[in-house]
């Protein structure tokens, strides 16, 4: 694996321009202090023009790299359309994508933290396998809002690869281990600690430490109010289904407190998400449900980081190169490959044919999965068909 220290950009040198100076006809009419005047007036337009490339040139290394953004300034991220919502390609309300970026909020999926809040009005929710077989989650929030999420959690390795690709988003978390603020702090992001940010955190009644770390996404995107940047689309979408073999459910046992189930419920054109079995709701009651899952089997290594007091090791999973994919839209699975050349660039979906598979317009969870893990589907019954 590589290690996740670097941060996987592609730097790229800058070309500049030769600029070349011109001399004029006649030159031999003109007095001997001419011919000195004139060369000197040469010599200095090249040295102007040396200078200028090689302006250009540091100009263009420097922004083949990370740069950040001042605190105050817009982000650089690719406008979205207009009118469709950049992480969902749902048409967004009133016709315009609000001017705000993405918002990434870590929120704790232990069985103690479910039910969790503001899930259902998530973009885009990554899965993320942690020590101990445990998941947690990166909900990405953008065309919509949500009064309280969380419970919010610590970070990880694995975010910093995850939020690359979200043209610089703000990322709120409670902290982690110093190595793994390290890689935040160099990843593509706005690091927003909660713990620093007391202010904006709420403390619902009923919940308790370490599960009583919530926020609202007005409050989040309140951080950096002068950021007005959309990000680009990390994904294609189309009411159109590409072709794919009929599934009722997707099972991923990432472990026994983890234990994920998806269910095809045709009636609302959703999966449906269970864990071990039961319902897996938001805290207003409603099952979480989405018209795309995509899980991405990714190969995993633990180290060298020891991640909490049990000595479990932090988990690195390798999210650029290419690996195994199944996307499920419309009651169906197709398969294909996850590519991703490198950290600044999103994650495509590939089909077998070499075409991008579009998702569905609307939510999408994906599931990151490591290789060790055997995900299965189940078929419609002959009764059913």
């Amino acid at each position: 694996m590589a290690d996740e220290t670097e941060t996987g950009r592609t730097r790229r040198a800058g070309r500049g321009r030769h600029i070349r100076g011109r001399h004029s006809p006649g030159a031999s009419a003109h007095s001997s202090r001419n011919r000195t005047w004139l060369f000197a007036l040469v010599s200095t337009v090249l040295v102007l023009g040396i200078a200028g490339v090689s302006l250009a040139l540091t100009a263009r290394t420097k922004s083949a790299g990370r740069t950040d953004t001042p605190p105050g300034t817009s982000s650089t991220a690719t406008p979205a359309s207009s009118s469709a919502c950049p992480l969902s390609g749902v048409p967004a309300a009133g016709g315009q994508v609000p001017r705000r970026p993405a918002l990434a909020i870590k929120v704790d999926n232990y069985p103690s933290a479910r039910p969790q809040s503001g899930l259902d009005k998530a973009d885009i929710v990554f899965e993320e396998p942690v020590e101990g077989g445990i998941t947690r989650l990166v909900a990405v929030f953008q065309c919509q809002s949500a009064n309280l999420v969380g419970p919010i959690r610590s970070a990880r390795a694995v975010d910093a690869s995850i939020l690359d690709q979200l043209s610089k988003p703000l990322f709120l978390h409670v902290g982690g281990i110093t190595p793994v603020l390290s890689l935040i702090r160099e990843a593509d992001v706005f690091d927003e600690t909660l713990l620093a940010r007391g202010s904006v955190v709420q403390n619902p009644p009923s919940r308790y430490a370490p599960d009583d770390t919530y926020v609202s996404t007005a409050a989040g995107w309140g951080l950096r109010p002068n950021d007005t940047a959309p990000p680009a689309s990390i994904f294609t979408y189309s009411s159109t289904a590409p072709s794919g073999i009929p599934v009722t459910s997707v099972h991923i046992p990432y472990s026994q407190t983890s234990d994920v189930t998806w269910t095809w419920d045709a009636n609302t054109g959703r999966w449906a998400l269970y864990y071990a079995g039961t319902p897996a709701t938001v805290a207003n009651g409603g099952q979480i449900a989405v018209p795309n899952v995509v899980v991405q089997t990714v190969r995993v290594t633990y180290g060298p980081w020891v991640e909490d007091a049990q000595g479990e090791l932090e988990v690195q999973s390798q999210l650029t190169g290419s690996g195994p994919l199944e996307v499920f839209r419309n009651g169906q699975e197709v398969t294909g490959t996850w590519q991703r050349s490198s950290l600044s660039q999103p994650t495509r979906l590939v089909a077998s044919d070499g075409s991008m598979i579009a998702l569905q317009p609307g939510e999408t969870w994906v599931e990151l999965v490591p290789s060790s893990i055997a995900v299965t589907t189940t078929a419609p019954s002959r009764a059913a068909g």
